[in-house]
């Protein structure tokens, strides 16, 4: 049986009579080459079965691979799951697509030790999408020879980083609750190392947690409220390590199993504060008469629920993570870019009850 060899890009040069480079232009570097000569080319190749040129070789002769990794310690599931994770996969995209580069997502399970997916990754730089400061995989990004750019956390001396002001942002709201009259008060935070902890949180976990971003925010809230007298060792801190809205939830409940007078939960994330919500309206407490809840990030599911919170534009964190990598003119030279933040002041915080109230200073 005769079976026809699969065409090569030097049998389709001869096919059209033409150099080889002519046919790699097609493909590789259209604007050398005129619209019809083109058209001619891929039609040829079309038709002789040529499928155009081996992307892994030409990765080899010019030592790109047109791509940029994300790592990101979490299942892979969770950059299509989670919000904010979503709308700075969008801002990513879009900065990839401005300079003609593909993205390929690098999950980091947290509880797996397991570099293997950095090391096998044929990207040209990384973004590091908020990750603990002593994580292997990050360790094994930056031993790549490749540029690299963090967002949120962790805070790299040596690599360029995009974030907000986590401790002012936070800061605004505990100012804000303080002004209400709250001091009995109770804190719902996202996961603070790789080990898995799912209840209250001494002060010293939080005073070393590897998750720099939730350290910033728990700091800031006890320095807050100390300057009103509050003793941040009296106030319950619960951690959860999965970011859901159940988990959120049932951190909630437990902080009100422990003190039910208190008069505010304040989260770190808008996805805990809709589960503390939840949690509320299980209870028949009313929000915000009988108990004010906060989060942070300002998605719009939090926003359609009325929280107060913390918005912050994490779709540009993700394109100006783009820009910044694929800008790598001076890559001695770390650089910082710090994005706005805004107070949103919903329906979910109010002053306490009159009897719960503080008249202090």
């Amino acid at each position: 049986m005769n079976t026809r060899r699969p065409a090569t890009l030097a049998s389709l040069a001869a096919e059209l009579g033409v150099s080889r480079t002519t046919v790699s232009n097609a493909y590789n570097r259209p604007d050398q080459l005129s619209p019809e000569l083109r058209r001619r080319v891929l039609e040829t190749a079309r038709r002789l079965g040529y499928p155009g040129p081996d992307p892994v070789a030409r990765s080899l002769r010019t030592r790109k691979a047109g791509a940029v990794g994300l790592l990101l310690t979490e299942n892979l599931s969770y950059a299509f799951r989670d919000p904010a994770a979503v709308g700075f996969l969008e801002g990513l995209s879009l900065a990839c697509e401005e300079a003609g580069q593909g993205l390929l997502l690098v999950p980091a399970n947290p509880e797996r030790e397991d570099v293997a997916a950095v090391h096998r990754a044929g990207v040209d730089g990384f973004v590091v999408y908020s990750v603990p400061d002593d994580d292997p995989h990050l360790a094994a990004v930056l031993e790549r020879p490749v540029p690299t750019v963090v967002c949120d956390q962790p805070d790299v001396d040596s690599v360029d980083r995009v974030g907000i002001d986590d401790r002012e942002a936070i800061a605004g709201i505990a100012r804000h609750l303080i002004e209400l009259g709250h001091r009995r008060i109770g804190v719902v935070c996202m996961r603070l190392a790789r080990d898995r902890n799912d209840g209250f949180v001494s002060v010293q976990r939080q005073r070393e947690a590897h998750f720099h971003v939730q350290r910033a925010r728990l700091t800031a809230l006890a320095d807050t409220f100390g300057e009103v007298g509050v003793d941040w060792a009296s106030v319950p801190v619960v951690e959860r390590f999965d970011h859901t809205i159940s988990c959120g939830a049932t951190a909630a409940g437990q902080l009100l199993d422990r003190d039910p007078e208190l008069t505010a939960i304040i989260c770190t994330s808008d996805i805990l504060g809709l589960g503390a919500l939840n949690e509320a309206k299980r209870r028949g407490l009313r929000v915000p008469q009988d108990l004010t809840v906060t989060g942070f990030d300002g998605i719009t599911e939090a926003e359609r629920a009325g929280l107060t919170t913390v918005r912050q534009p994490v779709l540009e964190k993700g394109r100006a993570a783009g820009r910044l990598l694929m800008d790598n003119v001076d890559p001695g030279r770390p650089r910082t870019v710090t994005l706005d933040t805004e107070l949103v002041l919903g329906s979910t915080a109010a002053a306490p009850k009159p009897s719960e109230q503080w008249y202090g200073p």
